[in-house]
């Protein structure tokens, strides 16, 4: 086995990544910078060749870009695993080319993410947007409304919500529901509480008729001033622009509204294993990590009440 120098072998790697692999110039470009810092964390632990570097190398150059104890800038956990998965790949690399007998960095992993908590807002908030929705005159206003009333109502995805179809739509007085496609085409069948379904009634009877007139017959429940399916893009700019006027703008996200659905949800006594069904998560893990944002709104209240809670 010949021996191989560690820039040598970085080299044919980053060749193979964008010949073989086809990565996009900017990946390329991350790769890079991390393989180069690897490099030279190297060569201060006196590794010139492939073969020279152990298992304790690449374990302590995950340490090392977690606490800049290289002297250089400390990686947050993302960028830290994208640099573990470039130094695995060019050590796989090595030893499927033949350059190293083992892959010394095959049983690192890199730094554990923190799992981010949902932004939801408060029952507050989610009825200022509302409110703030249906601001203006002309059918406009009604549309907005309906769609937001009806994502907060049912935790629709804003994709879902433009995917639907009248025919999707049963608003019959106390046994409201709405058929809706997630991912996969999967479907489910959500409840209406009745203040979506005065709000959707309302669109239907009052604005869509105005809107479908400019359109060829489409079947879908929200449309655009052209008389088409309102598109994704357009729903997320009534929620922004009803944010604006509420004063929320700059914590509202696409997935807002459904977020507070399954928090308040939760907060409300609704088991786990229902939101799941209403969300239509595959597994009921996915929608636990609501009850980690209702356990520090327990914990908070706790604390602000209890008499003995501090001290």
């Amino acid at each position: 086995m010949a021996v191989t120098t560690i820039q040598g072998a970085i080299d044919q790697y980053l060749a193979h990544l964008a010949v073989e692999r086809g990565l996009s110039g900017n990946t390329l470009a991350a790769y890079r910078r991390d393989l180069a810092r690897y490099t030279a964390y190297l060569e201060v632990r006196g590794r010139a060749t492939v073969d020279q570097v152990v298992e304790d190398d690449v374990e302590s150059f995950v340490l090392a870009i977690r606490s800049g104890s290289d002297g250089r800038a400390v990686l947050s956990a993302s960028s830290s695993a994208r640099a573990v998965v470039a130094v695995r790949g060019w050590h796989r690399f090595c030893a499927q080319e033949g350059f190293t007998a083992i892959d010394p960095a095959g049983e690192v992993r890199p730094p554990a993410q923190p799992r981010r908590l949902p932004k939801a807002i408060s029952t507050s908030e989610v009825e200022r947007l509302l409110e703030a929705a249906s601001l203006g005159d002309g059918p406009g206003p009604l549309r907005d409304r309906a769609l937001l009333e009806l994502i907060y109502a049912t935790g629709a995805r804003i994709s879902e919500a433009v995917g639907l179809d009248v025919d999707d739509l049963d608003l019959t007085a106390g046994q409201a529901s709405v058929r809706l496609f997630g991912k996969g085409r999967k479907e489910r069948i959500v409840p209406v509480g009745s203040y979506a379904v005065a709000a959707v009634q309302a669109y239907l009877v009052r604005a869509r008729p105005a809107f479908s007139v400019n359109g060829r017959g489409t079947p879908a429940v929200f449309l655009n001033t052209r008389g088409e399916r309102l598109s994704r893009q357009s729903a997320w700019v009534v929620l922004r622009r009803a944010a604006e006027r509420a004063g929320l703008a700059g914590t509202i996200s696409p997935h807002t509204l459904r977020h507070s659905f399954a928090t308040h949800l939760l907060a409300g006594g609704a088991d786990v294993r229902v939101v799941q069904e209403l969300l239509g998560h595959a597994s009921v893990t996915t929608t636990q990590i609501y009850t980690l944002v209702t356990q520090d709104t327990l914990r908070e209240v706790y604390a602000a009440s209890h008499p003995r809670a501090l001290g």
